[in-house]
């Protein structure tokens, strides 16, 4: 069987291979977050504009108060005070001062800053008691440098990169679209939530998981249900297919009598990349192109719908937003109990939840059931590498988060 059908690193390569990353947009600032940059992003200004004052405190001239002590302070004529947007400007000298705030811009000649705790004051004087830290001082540009470079095209945009990006000087920031997804429902026996159920039929909870994680990542979704019905499933692929920008289908993936996608989309001319994967659950996933987008074929049971998700469709709607290096975070952990039970032959994976305390955090793998419940809780995944058929108690392993 090894050989026949892609193992998982082949099938992620693969299909990493055949998603080129949608258009750019430029977005309010605000909105960047978690969004990735379209281009190299320059400071257009000097951040902050002149040296200012990283304390409450005085300006003064260095050299005069280096030797001030408690015992020993230096007298210093205070000329007046200076706050932050202050466009006034008092300049500092020889046995003077002047009362900064915190942001306040460095008086002309001064060098350094005493902070407020090491000074007393003295009717129009002020005592200095120490020497003054020039460390105080926050330099012109120290954050933002006119016309240097503060972010590299790829990189995901963090909330603190969004505040380093505005005081750049940037309000609207060159980012990859992210996708409209599509997600199908297959099956007679699923009803939209919120509808009556009724016997033997169940509610559609795969498309809901799925739009989540979706949403999770800030694409947009499109949700249908279709009965298993030839012509039906034709006409929602070719309508999903032309008005969203990646199409995701759950259930029918494989070759039962109602297992209708796969023969639908090779009579719509989709180019097939692999449909089968050797990693369990999820072995029935399918990917393929169809008019020049993705589709991706997700068997139905819960944990091999995820899991077909999580190892294959999310790192390419995400490639398609632009990362770089898309798929789960993930962390090292340490293996609570022994996993036993995998084929050398295929990527075996388990849902599990995650302790922490001293250490490394500890794995706690769940048992393997077809139901939703069973893996509702999980905080992360593990699995069994291909070529290893377990993985013994206490061993360090690396973990997808799902949290």
């Amino acid at each position: 069987m090894k050989g026949i059908f892609p193992g998982l690193e082949e099938a992620l390569r693969l299909t990493l291979e055949s998603i080129k990353h949608l258009p750019v947009e430029n977005v309010a600032v605000v909105d960047s977050v978690d969004r990735v940059a379209a281009s190299d992003l320059y400071a257009l200004v000097d951040s902050p504009s002149m040296d200012v004052s990283r304390k409450d405190g005085y300006a003064v001239l260095s050299h005069e108060i280096a030797g001030a002590t408690a015992e020993n302070p230096v007298r210093l004529r205070v000329l007046g005070s200076m706050a932050a947007g202050d466009e006034k400007n008092i300049q500092v000298k020889p046995g003077t001062a002047v009362r900064v705030l915190t942001g306040a811009r460095i008086p002309t000649g001064a060098d350094a800053v005493v902070a407020e705790e090491f000074v007393k004051k003295e009717g129009c004087d002020v005592l200095a008691e120490s020497f003054a830290e020039p460390k105080n001082i926050l330099p012109r540009g120290s954050d933002a440098a006119f016309r240097k470079c503060i972010l590299r095209s790829g990189r995901k945009i963090s909330p603190n990169m969004a505040g380093l990006l505005a005081v750049a000087g940037h309000s609207m920031v060159p980012v990859f679209m992210n996708p409209i997804v599509g997600i199908i429902g297959t099956g007679d026996e699923l009803v939209e939530p919120g509808k009556p159920l009724t016997e033997g039929k169940l509610y559609a909870s795969n498309i809901i998981t799925l739009a989540g994680w979706c949403n999770k990542y800030k694409m947009k979704t499109r949700m249908t249900i279709v009965k298993d019905d030839y012509d039906a499933v034709v006409n929602t692929l070719k309508i999903f297919s032309d008005e969203t920008d990646a199409v995701i289908t759950s259930g029918g993936a494989w070759t039962g009598d109602r297992d209708m996608v796969a023969p639908v989309l090779e009579e719509l001319g989709w180019k097939e990349v692999f449909h089968r994967i050797r990693m369990g659950p999820g072995k029935a996933v399918g990917f393929g192109m169809l008019n020049k987008k993705p589709v991706f074929i997700l068997p139905g049971g819960p944990p091999s719908n995820l899991i077909g998700f999580l190892q294959i469709a999310l790192p390419g709607l995400l490639a398609l937003s632009g990362h770089t290096n898309p798929g789960l975070p993930g962390i090292n952990a340490r293996l609570a109990s022994e996993l036993g039970e995998g084929d050398p032959d295929w990527t075996d994976f388990f849902f599990g939840t995650l302790e922490f305390g001293d250490g490394l955090p500890a794995f706690y793998p769940m048992k393997k059931r077809s139901r939703l419940s069973s893996i509702a809780e999980a905080a992360a995944v593990a699995s069994i590498p291909e070529g290893q058929d377990c993985l013994s108690e206490g061993s360090v392993i690396y973990v997808q988060l799902l949290k």
